[in-house]
């Protein structure tokens, strides 16, 4: 494992740890029994644990540390302050997707960057369920009183879009990688 893929990791480690924070809190004032907010809080501990077991496993002793307790404070006063805004806004669900899709793209960074195929493949695993996350959460967002409703376009929908994009385009339209 290089410098670059610990600096990664503990990246990963330090986003997922934060959004379990937030998740937890919105679980606790959640009134549903298996509610999104736990299961996000499940999948982004699993996540901060396979970054941190891999972690763990690098000679250095230096690289093997944990998150410090000042993290922890920090990623819980954070994480109050941001549910306090979102119950305000009722926006709750909004607020745990973005967090939740900052995780992904950590997710998809060090997943595509790493050499470890188990590291690979438990991130993979992790991906499915951020993906199943977000599609309950846009179902979510959608019914949420106080979010911009923003319509879902069926995949149907996009590729009658693009197809129609595509209809026009021809051969001489003076593109230089076109005439080879």
């Amino acid at each position: 494992m290089i410098d670059a893929e610990v600096v990664r990791l503990r990246k990963l480690r330090n986003v997922a740890l934060g959004a379990r924070a937030l998740a937890k809190i919105l679980d606790a004032d959640s009134r549903m029994d298996n509610s999104i907010y736990a299961k996000s809080a499940v999948t982004c501990w699993t996540i901060a644990r396979i970054a941190t077991g891999h972690l763990r496993s690098h000679p250095y002793l230096s690289y093997q540390k944990d998150p410090s307790r000042i993290r922890e404070l920090a990623d819980r006063s954070m994480a109050s302050t941001t549910a306090f805004v979102a119950r305000r806004q009722n926006r709750c669900l909004s607020v745990c997707a973005l967090e939740l899709q900052r995780v992904a793209r950590e997710v998809n960074d060090v997943r595509a960057l790493t050499w470890s195929p188990n590291l690979s493949d438990a991130l993979g695993r992790t991906q499915l369920r951020l993906r199943r996350l977000a599609e309950e959460l846009d179902v979510g967002v959608q019914n949420e009183p106080g979010s911009v409703a923003v319509p879902r376009m069926s995949a149907r929908a996009r590729a009658e879009v693009n197809g129609a994009a595509l209809e026009g385009m021809s051969a001489d339209n003076g593109w230089p990688y076109l005439a080879i």
